[in-house]
């Protein structure tokens, strides 16, 4: 993405801002008033028709407003409980994965030991044939000096060759023991991040269901109004956030990774919000951003908390595209900087893969995978 504000993505940023508030500047932040009522004159007959009950009054802005914030709650406290399910099932990935390698080295450990206890048991059968006289009696017995030589250079690689095969059976059954314990102690996080992963579902069904029951709630034109409310609130973050002038200081290049990041990022535009999802059809905000980089050859941790966590932090004043901006105090939410003050990012439910204004949310820090 070419650097500039008058770029391809600070036009589309613009366009999208422009038809989401109202035409005129000295209204576009202004709260709409309600629906006009009919007009009738003072000394105007009621009709026949005018006793049906009235439709109910719209919701005034400051209840629609209340309802916004609740809404951004109920969708952030989701998003919480997504990347908490997200940790969850990485983690019981690699347990899975331990788990595997652990039992492959059991079967191995296993073969090992019988193939011990096979030589064991034919090295017991060779001193029956032999009488049951071990080699240092038979070798006092012989009456030929070089057999006597020869047998006692024999005496000594046997029981070096003993000695090493009980150590080695010895070694063996303590790895075994070890990989079962190992394993045992694997199966057991594995358990718990099940558990994790399932209380986290839970949660984001149960937020999910409570933010759609409450838009359910509202009529149409009280639906469009809020739609209108959350477009106003981005607007103004976004006007604030530029109003500073950071954009005048941003002014980094892409790396060709992170081109290839943007590239395959603005190519899932359209595609829905899905939680826990990582493509090719929908996407969660942090699984949009793993599989960008994931493409540019350079995976990154699957969870927003755990990229702020790992990943080298910048300045903003510093990002350039493919850096990744956090938002949220608790890092539940993050975006692709693609230049012009604008993200490419996977907002919430029922919402799809989006450009947005870079400061349209409270900005943590910003983070760059390829350091």
């Amino acid at each position: 993405m070419a650097p500039g504000k008058h770029g391809l993505i600070a036009t589309a940023v613009t366009v999208v801002c422009a038809v989401t508030v109202l035409a005129a500047p000295g209204t576009a932040l202004a709260s709409p008033g309600p629906a006009p009522s009919p007009s009738a004159s003072p000394s105007a007959s009621p009709s026949p028709s005018s006793s049906a009950s009235p439709a109910p009054a719209p919701a005034p802005n400051k209840d629609l407003e209340a309802v916004r914030e609740k809404l951004d709650k109920l969708y952030h406290d989701a998003a919480v409980a997504t990347d908490a399910y997200n940790a969850a099932e990485e983690k019981a990935e690699k347990q899975s994965a331990e788990i595997v390698e652990l039992a492959k080295k059991i079967v191995e450990g296993q073969r090992r030991l019988d193939e011990l206890k096979r030589r064991a048991g034919a090295a017991a059968a060779a001193q029956y044939r032999t009488g049951g006289l071990p080699d240092e009696a038979q070798l006092l017995l012989s009456d030929d000096p070089q057999d006597f030589l020869d047998g006692t250079g024999r005496v000594l690689q046997g029981q070096r060759a003993t000695k090493g095969l009980i150590r080695e059976m010895t070694d063996t059954q303590q790895d075994l023991k070890q990989y079962a314990a190992d394993a045992s102690a694997q199966w057991k996080k594995l358990e718990s991040h099940r558990k994790a992963k399932a209380a986290a579902r839970k949660k984001i069904k149960q937020q999910i269901a409570a933010a759609e029951d409450l838009e359910s709630q509202l009529e149409k034109q009280e639906k469009e109004r809020l739609a209108k409310l959350e477009r106003q609130a981005a607007y103004q973050a976004q006007t604030a956030w530029l109003d500073s002038g950071i954009l005048d200081e941003i002014n980094g290049k892409a790396s060709e990774q992170g081109k290839k990041a943007v590239k395959f990022a603005t190519a899932q535009i359209g595609k829905p919000y899905v939680w826990g999802a990582e493509g090719p059809d929908a996407y969660d905000c942090s699984g949009l951003t793993s599989q960008a980089w994931a493409d540019a050859g350079h995976p990154i941790p699957r969870t927003s908390q755990e990229q702020w966590k790992q990943l080298k932090h910048v300045d903003v004043k510093d990002m350039r595209p493919g850096d990744l901006i956090i938002y949220f105090d608790d890092a539940s939410h993050v975006g692709m900087y693609v230049g012009d003050g604008a993200i490419v990012h996977a907002p919430r439910p029922g919402r799809t893969v989006t450009l947005a204004g870079a400061g349209t949310m409270p900005i943590l820090g910003v983070v760059r995978p390829d350091a």
